[in-house]
C-alpha cells in the first residue's frame, strides 16, 4: 500500500482508446514506423515494469535519508546514483529524443507517459532527468556545431544531466534584476561570475558531468530580460578539468528531500554562449516550455500516487456502516462505501483522468507542430500547446497539493503520519505551484499575453475546434453548450470591457486566476466527453466530475463577471 504502482493499461486506455494516439501518430512521416498499438503498449509495460521495481521502492528512503552536503559535494540517497545509471543505460531518457543524436525517435506521448509515472513513483529521484528533455531541445535548436557535438548526444541519452540557472537571492520571476555578469574572453569564450538559488540537482552523484544553462549578462547588454544571454558550463571540461563552479549549500525543504535544491556559485567560470547575444530568454524559453509541461504530468502523477494510496486503505479499512449500504454484513463497514469518501476518491480520479486526456495529446500536438506536413496543422498544434500548457501547469498542480489533502483525509489520522506515506506526497506537491513560473503567472501568461493581444482570436479558434470535436458525440450536450457560453462571454463581455479605455491597469489581473480555472474546467469537460464516448470509461468517475468538479465552472464565471462590472 505504502509504494506507488504502476498500471500501464491505465495510461494505455487514455492513449489508444481516447485520444486514438497510434491514428495521430502515423499522420506524421517522421513517426509513421512507431503507429503500432503493439510496440507503443510494449513501451509502457517495460517503463510501467522499471519505474515499479527499480525507482518506486527508492521514494521512501529518498525521503527519509535526504541528499547530503559536505564540503561541496552532494551525496544522493542510497540507490539513486545505481537507478539513475540503469534508467539512462536502459535507453528511457532518450524515447523522444531523435535517432540522429542517440535517441530513439519515439512519440513524445511515450515520453509524457514514462514521467508522469516516475514522478508519481519517486518525486525528488525524477527531478533529475526532468530537465534533460529541454536542455536537449534548447542545445538543438539554439547551440552551435561545437556545443552540439560536446554535448547533445550525452544529454540525448541522459549519460550528463542538466540544471537550468535563472533564479538570484533578489530575482525570482522577475529574471530582468539578473545579475550574473559574463565577460568575454580572448579565445571567444566568456567568464561567468555570479550566484544562483533554487538549482535543482545543482551538484550530484548520479551522473558523471552536469551540464549546466546560465542566465547572464553581458557587459554592454541594456536593463531588464533583453539584455540577458544564455551561457552553459559544465561540471568537467573536456580535458577533465572541474570547472570554477561551486555548490555552497543545499536547501532544508519542506518536500522533496531526495532531490538536492542547491545554492550555485560562478566563480569566472569559463562558459559558451548559446545562441545569439541578448536573446538568452528565447533559447531559455525552449527549456521552460518543456519543463512546464513535465510540471502538469508532475501534478497528475502525485495526485494519482495519492489516490492509489487512499483508494487501496479505503478498501481495507472497516468502521461503522456506510449508510444506504446493500452489501453484507461483513463488507458494509468499509469506509469506501461511504459517501464523504466516493466523493473524494471519484473526485480525484476525475482530476487525473481528465489532466491525461490533455497532457498526452498536448504530447501528440508537440510531435503534430514538429512533424506534420500541412502547415495548417503545425499551426493548430502550436496554438493548442501555447493555451493548454499553463493551465495543465496551473490547475493540475493546484489539484495535486489540494487532492493530495483530501486523499489524505481517507485515512483520517493515519495519514497524519509517515507510515502510511500519503502525507509525502502533500509536502511534495507544494513546490510544483511555485517553480517553472508560478501558477499565478501562468494565469497572466494566458489571459494577457496569449488572450487579450489578438482579441482573443486563438482562444475562440481553439474552441471552436473543440466543440466540433464533439458535434457527433453522444452525450456531449453540456459540454458543448458550455464552450458556446465561454465563446459568448469572451466576445461579449471579457474582451470588451478588459480592454475598454480609461479602465483601471491592474483589472485583467485580477482576472487571470479565475480565467484559468475555467479554462481547466471547460477543457475537463471536452476531456470527459471523449472519455464517457471511448469504451471502458469511469462511470463513477465521469459522474464525479459533473456532479462536484464542473459547478466551479458557473462560479468563475460569476466572479470574472463581476470584477469587470466593478467600477
Amino acid at each position: 500500500m505504502n509504494a506507488y504502482l504502476p498500471q500501464p493499461e491505465r495510461h494505455a486506455h487514455i492513449l489508444f482508446g481516447v485520444l486514438r494516439a497510434h491514428k495521430r501518430v502515423a499522420e506524421l512521416p517522421a513517426l509513421a514506423e512507431h503507429a503500432d498499438t503493439d510496440l507503443l503498449g510494449q513501451v509502457i509495460e517495460e517503463a510501467g515494469r522499471f519505474v515499479g521495481e527499480v525507482v518506486a521502492p527508492l521514494n521512501r528512503e529518498g525521503d527519509e535519508t535526504g541528499a547530503q552536503w559536505k564540503d561541496g559535494a552532494v551525496t544522493t540517497p542510497r540507490g539513486f546514483r545505481e537507478a539513475y545509471q540503469a534508467f539512462w543505460q536502459a535507453g528511457w531518457p532518450s524515447l523522444a529524443c531523435a535517432p540522429e543524436d542517440g535517441g530513439q525517435g519515439l512519440p513524445t506521448a511515450l515520453e509524457a507517459v514514462l514521467y508522469e509515472m516516475l514522478s508519481a513513483a519517486n518525486h525528488g529521484w525524477t527531478m533529475a532527468p526532468g530537465l534533460l528533455h529541454g536542455a536537449y531541445e534548447c542545445i538543438r535548436h539554439h547551440g552551435s556545431d561545437a556545443l552540439k557535438a560536446r554535448y547533445l548526444e550525452k544529454l540525448a541519452t541522459g549519460e550528463w544531466l542538466a540544471t537550468m540557472c535563472l533564479t538570484e537571492p533578489h530575482a525570482g520571476s522577475d529574471l530582468g534584476l539578473v545579475r550574473t555578469k559574463a565577460l568575454p574572453l580572448p579565445d571567444g569564450r566568456f567568464s561567468l561570475s555570479g550566484t544562483k538559488i533554487f538549482i535543482s540537482g545543482g551538484e550530484h552523484d548520479l551522473s558523471d558531468n552536469i551540464v549546466h544553462l546560465v542566465l547572464a549578462r553581458l557587459p554592454d547588454a541594456p536593463p531588464g530580460p533583453r539584455g540577458l544571454s544564455l551561457f552553459l558550463v559544465p561540471k568537467f571540461e573536456a580535458d577533465g578539468s572541474r570547472s570554477a563552479v561551486h555548490c555552497e549549500r543545499i536547501e532544508e525543504k519542506m518536500g522533496l528531500h531526495g532531490s538536492p535544491t542547491c545554492v550555485m556559485r560562478f566563480d569566472d567560470a569559463a562558459a559558451d554562449i548559446v545562441g545569439e547575444p541578448g536573446k538568452g530568454l528565447n533559447a531559455m524559453f525552449v527549456m521552460m516550455n518543456a519543463a512546464r509541461l513535465h510540471v502538469g504530468l508532475q501534478g497528475i502523477g502525485l495526485l494519482d500516487a495519492a489516490w492509489q494510496k487512499a483508494n487501496a486503505y479505503a478498501q481495507d479499512r472497516r468502521q461503522m456502516r456506510a449508510p444506504g449500504s446493500s452489501s453484507r454484513a461483513g463488507e458494509a463497514d468499509l469506509i469506501a462505501l461511504h459517501p464523504a469518501m466516493q466523493r473524494i476518491l471519484h473526485t480525484q480520479r476525475a482530476w487525473i483522468d481528465a489532466g491525461r486526456v490533455l497532457a498526452y495529446r498536448t504530447a501528440l500536438e508537440l510531435d503534430t507542430q514538429k512533424h506534420h506536413p500541412e502547415a495548417a496543422r503545425r499551426e493548430a498544434a502550436a496554438r493548442w500547446c501555447g493555451l493548454v500548457t499553463p493551465v495543465l501547469k496551473a490547475a493540475w498542480t493546484e489539484q495535486a497539493f489540494s487532492g493530495a489533502s483530501a486523499c489524505l483525509q481517507v485515512f483520517g489520522g493515519h495519514g497524519y503520519v509517515r507510515e502510511w506515506g500519503v502525507e509525502q506526497h502533500v509536502r511534495d506537491a507544494r513546490v510544483a505551484m511555485i517553480y517553472e513560473g508560478t501558477n499565478e503567472i501562468q494565469a497572466i501568461d494566458l489571459l494577457l499575453r496569449k488572450t487579450l493581444p489578438d482579441g482573443g482570436a486563438a482562444l475562440q479558434t481553439l474552441l471552436s475546434e473543440l466543440g466540433a470535436d464533439l458535434a457527433a458525440v453522444p452525450g456531449a450536450g453540456r459540454a458543448r453548450a458550455a464552450i458556446v457560453r465561454t465563446q459568448t462571454f469572451l466576445r461579449d463581455t471579457l474582451l470588451p470591457q478588459a480592454t475598454a479605455q480609461g479602465i483601471p491597469p491592474e483589472r485583467p489581473f485580477w482576472l487571470a486566476d479565475d480565467f484559468l480555472r475555467a479554462t481547466a474546467l471547460l477543457l475537463m469537460a471536452w476531456a470527459w466527453s471523449r472519455i464517457a464516448a471511448a469504451p471502458g470509461g469511469d462511470a463513477a468517475a465521469e459522474a464525479a466530475f459533473w456532479r462536484w468538479v464542473w459547478p466551479e465552472f458557473d462560479m468563475r464565471m460569476a466572479m470574472m463577471a463581476d470584477s469587470l462590472a466593478t467600477a
